[in-house]
């Protein structure tokens, strides 16, 4: 018998909550207080800085959760403060710090730490983030005030530079609005801008200590400082407070747009063979393609060919061997056993791809690169290796890896590259931001690599395959959020479902070849299996198990070459939607993208239109059921629907294909 699970573990897989985010207001200025941070600042409804907080990072970049003691939070119509104890603990050291943050209807916004390591701390960061959003900021004018008190006016990049395009800051200054300008001042250390765009986060990122300096960096025990981030506006404010958001989401579907990209699965080869044990669960996921790794790091070869061989043979997918060389000088004699056992199984790979080692391991812009062999002699040992087979190439790894270093596009088939969300953040928000980035990754690798080239994405899913940025990925015993963790329990949950509406939504929009996400089974997977971490609520039920993506995988893929239209809506942000036209039917799948509930109102329904809803009042029939979003659903008798928390719909409907 299912038992019932709760709801956290139904949205995002832990019983581990996000602290809710807490609004803050002194006039037109309004700030959003989230475990002592502050995110969305905003003046007048618009949005002035994404976000400030303080950190401790870790040799490998991983970001300690701050525990707040003594918190006052002091409310007035004209002004608000914020005071706090806060306490980052962990295998890096202790470090505690006192935290004051005041704001005022003059828009002005101060935030003041004075630190003290209680240990000796081992750091690659540890200060103040400051974060300016990408939307209405890419390519628009800034200030830059230097810390030798040169300010040069400059330009927000528009495509994702893949090197600090600002460095020595004292201040940055941007207009909010015509005569308005907001001046974010920095004090305490050296800061430096990197475009964050790179690692999929929706934003620009002023951070203390510049990358050229030796890390990861001691802080001595007993050693105190202080930083300072300050907010100020020059200008007249317009008279009015911060606007209300609109209750309900207009939708409007309109006219045809290209066509819905092909839908793949990431395959770990040690996964492969969990995948044969749900043969009956792996069918009805469909996928196009399958990205099958073969890792010559860790020995793979003829073992894994076959599991992949019979994996395509289960599943009618084509495969896309995606190899990693131990990065030896003689690629060709590394690839040429493969080839022979590819040949010997029959196997006919639709594409290859081939990476060396050293491309596994992030190297900043500028830096040497290891002993390798250049594009070229790769390139040349697949194309002798696997003659006639397509050719993949770019990166194995995240867009910043490509970002740094570019391939010869003329030597491939098509680019490719992946994305991790949780890099640099693993909160709700923070990962559910990343979309917004999804555009600017795609639109950036067409600038550097050229409009014709076809641009594969994947395997991305909420988890870190492998971490570029050090020794290893994070460990995550708690079943929590972590950064670089491969673990990520929201895999489990409805976030995931409605994360991978808008992943796939965003890449159908910019109009690239294929999407991979996941896998089968294991930490990214999309059915149930019983592994070697916790699994909430699915380790203690009898039966085979879908997780909620599942549905959304197994839909979507139904919609692979079918006619894509637009979709307008007037809450891009928190609404994710695509739509497409297949057979004389119409079908939308949208996703709540936010933990709030949310109304969403369709501009045209007909009378046929019938809505099928993945909800966290069903999460148990859904984890039971793989064919629960086959039905044809209930009649939508109103062109209203209700979206809960990460909550997932798909209409299907009769339109006029001159519409």
């Amino acid at each position: 018998m299912t038992t019932a699970a709760s709801r956290a573990i139904r949205l995002c897989g832990t019983e581990q909550v996000d602290p809710q985010l807490r609004t803050l207001r002194a006039g037109p200025l309004s700030v959003e207080f989230d475990n002592g941070a502050i995110r969305y600042v905003r003046i007048g409804g618009v949005e002035v800085l994404r976000g400030i907080s303080f950190l401790v990072r870790d040799e490998n970049w991983g970001t300690e959760t701050p525990v707040l003691d003594d918190l006052q939070i002091d409310e007035k119509p004209d002004a608000f403060s914020v005071a706090y104890r806060g306490t980052c603990a962990g295998a890096c050291g202790r470090l505690v710090y006192q935290a004051r943050i005041a704001g005022g209807s003059d828009g002005a916004l101060s935030f003041v730490v004075e630190a003290e390591p209680e240990t000796d701390v081992l750091t690659n960061r540890t200060g103040f983030v400051v974060l300016h959003p990408i939307e209405g900021l890419a390519g628009k004018p800034v200030k830059v005030l230097h810390e030798d008190g040169r300010e040069k006016l400059s330009l927000f990049p528009d495509y994702i530079d893949p090197r600090c395009p600002f460095t020595d800051i004292r201040a940055l200054s941007h207009e909010i609005a015509p005569g308005i300008w907001a001046t974010c001042t920095m004090e305490g250390d050296a800061f430096e801008m990197e475009d964050q765009r790179n690692w999929s986060d929706a934003s620009y990122k002023t951070y203390v200590r510049p990358l050229r300096r030796p890390w990861p960096y001691r802080l001595p025990k007993g050693q105190k400082f202080t930083q300072a981030v300050r907010l100020q506006l020059l200008g007249t404010l317009p008279a009015g407070s911060s606007k209300k958001p609109n209750p309900s989401i207009n939708l409007t579907i309109g006219r045809a747009i290209g066509r819905v990209p092909r839908i793949g699965i990431g395959v770990a080869a040690d996964e492969a063979k969990h995948a044969f044990e749900v043969a009956e669960l792996i069918r009805p996921l469909a996928p196009q393609w399958v990205v099958c790794q073969v890792d010559l790091r860790f020995g793979h070869g003829q073992d894994e060919l076959e599991g992949y061989t019979a994996l395509a043979q289960l599943t009618g997918a084509g495969v896309v061997l995606e190899i990693i060389t131990k990065g030896t000088l003689d690629p060709f004699g590394e690839l040429a056993p493969l080839a022979d056992a590819v040949q010997s199984l029959r196997l006919n790979p639709e594409a290859v791809s081939v990476f060396p080692a050293q491309d596994m391991k992030s190297v900043q812009p500028g830096a040497p690169w290891p002993a390798m062999p250049t594009f070229e002699q790769n390139y040349a040992a697949a194309r002798r290796a696997f003659p006639g087979v397509p050719l993949g190439g770019g990166m194995a790894a995240y867009f910043t890896e490509l970002n740094r270093k570019r391939p010869p596009t003329g030597a491939l088939d098509y680019a490719t590259f992946t994305t991790c969300p949780n890099v640099h953040a693993a909160d709700d928000v923070s990962v559910m931001e990343t979309l917004q980035a999804i555009p600017h990754l795609i639109r950036s690798t067409r600038a550097l690599m050229g409009d014709r080239l076809p641009l594969r994405i994947g395997p991305s899913q909420l988890g870190c395959r492998e971490n570029p940025y050090g020794k290893s990925t994070a460990p995550n015993e708690a079943n929590g959020r972590v950064c670089l963790s491969r673990i990520d329990p929201r895999q489990r949950g409805l976030f995931n479902a409605a994360w991978t509406v808008g992943y796939f939504a965003a890449c159908a929009r910019e109009g690239i070849e294929a999407v991979a996400f996941g896998d089968f089974t294991g930490p990214f997977g999309y059915v149930y299996r019983k592994a070697d971490f916790v699994q909430p609520w699915f380790d203690e039920q009898d039966g085979r198990m879908v997780y909620p993506a599942f549905h959304v995988m197994a839909g979507l893929s139904k919609l692979s070459g079918a006619t894509l239209l637009s979709v307008a809506t007037s809450g891009a942000d928190s609404i994710a939607a695509i739509a497409a036209e297949k057979d004389g039917r119409t079908t939308l799948w949208l996703s709540n993208l936010t933990a709030k509930k949310q109304s969403v109102q369709l501009s045209d329904t007909p009378n046929s239109a019938r809505i099928a809803l993945l909800a966290a009042d069903q999460f148990e029939r859904a984890a039971a059921d793989p064919n629960f979003m086959e039905s044809p659903g209930r009649r939508l008798d109103d062109q209203f629907i209700s979206l809960d928390a990460y909550a997932v719909a798909r209409v299907d409907l009769h339109r006029s294909s001159s519409t």
